[in-house]
């Protein structure tokens, strides 16, 4: 079985070997090839598929062009790679969020059998924030505050990885809370720091950036272990939230109906270009790893958080969109 923990190590170690060579049919691919990211701009699907577009472009020697397709907690734009009748789509994606679609929705506008995975690309932890203005550095100071009145919780989306993650803390903590959904996590993030609601988990990528310039508290990272690039920072785990560990896992997803030989060609491509030394520091300097995977391991990951998240469901019951 693949695990999160086996595709990290995959790719942290994929990520030390040298480019392969590749030669491409010139007869794909003939026309531009369309990014679909399910998520508004500025989140982590966003930025990572805006950082890998011009260098997959010149690989594959066409145009590469992202296209925000948002609604519904990313099922919008996975419907329309699902429905895409061309070789030339695909969806870029936490793939978290994707697996808990459909497991969570029973009236979703594509099959999941509509979608293959390609590769994942990219693992970054969630950070856990309030707005600096809320009286608690740490989670069990946030639940107790949250007694006196409830947290307002912002997420990207209802059933969302991020939105489960905080219920999961929530439920542990015996915090008490409010679900606020929006359409993505650059504008969940941005809510908070406003200070319209009080606390956010997100992908590190595109909320660190708001922690560093002070307009977001960072009271834990989802991790099972500390990072150097926040040694500061306490994990969620080692605040009594056992075994805890979340974070937006990113990938691409393609249609079922992909031509198999177009389809190994674009996951040799993608792998290559998030190994390009560049990409991967910038990645990591925001607090990503490089995450590569077979179209097997790729779905065996979607199983196995599919299976994880229904759990949680199941355990929240009423509670998913709050306790207070």
């Amino acid at each position: 079985m693949t695990t999160r923990r086996t595709i990290l190590r995959a790719g942290a170690a994929a990520a030390a070997l040298p480019l392969p060579a590749f030669t491409f049919a010139a007869a794909w691919p003939d026309r531009p090839l369309s990014i679909i990211v399910p998520f508004p701009p500025g989140g982590t699907s966003d930025v990572i598929a805006r950082l890998i577009s011009g260098p997959l472009g010149e690989m594959l020697k066409t145009t590469v062009v992202v296209e925000n397709k948002t609604g519904a907690n990313g099922a919008v734009g996975a419907a329309a790679v699902a429905q895409a009748s061309n070789e030339h789509t695909m969806l870029l994606s936490d793939m978290s969020s994707l697996a808990i679609n459909a497991v969570m929705e029973k009236a979703l506008p594509y099959k999941p059998a509509q979608l293959a995975g390609a590769t994942m690309l990219a693992y970054s932890p969630h950070l856990l924030c309030t707005h600096p203005s809320v009286p608690a550095s740490n989670v069990k100071e946030l639940a107790e505050l949250s007694r006196k009145k409830p947290i307002n919780i912002a997420s990207s989306g209802i059933g969302s990885a991020n939105h489960l993650g905080a219920v999961e803390i929530a439920l542990a903590s015996g915090m008490k809370f409010v679900h606020v959904p929006f359409r993505g996590g650059a504008q969940s993030i941005a809510d908070v720091a406003a200070g319209n609601t009080q606390l956010v988990l997100n992908g590190m990528l595109a909320t660190l950036p708001l922690v560093q310039a002070g307009r977001l508290k960072l009271l834990g990272i989802s991790k099972r272990s500390r990072m150097a690039l926040l040694p500061d920072a306490p994990t969620i785990a080692e605040q009594g939230i056992k075994d805890f560990e979340s974070g937006t896992y990113q990938g691409i997803a393609i249609p079922t109906a992909m031509n198999k030989a177009n389809a190994e060609r674009l996951a040799a491509a993608l792998i290559a270009v998030i190994r390009i030394p560049e990409i991967r520091a910038k990645l990591a300097a925001a607090g990503a790893e490089v995450m590569t995977s077979t179209p097997k391991e790729t779905s065996e990951f979607l199983a196995a958080e599919a299976k994880r998240w229904s759990g949680l469901i199941k355990r929240a019951g009423s509670q998913l969109e709050g306790n207070a």
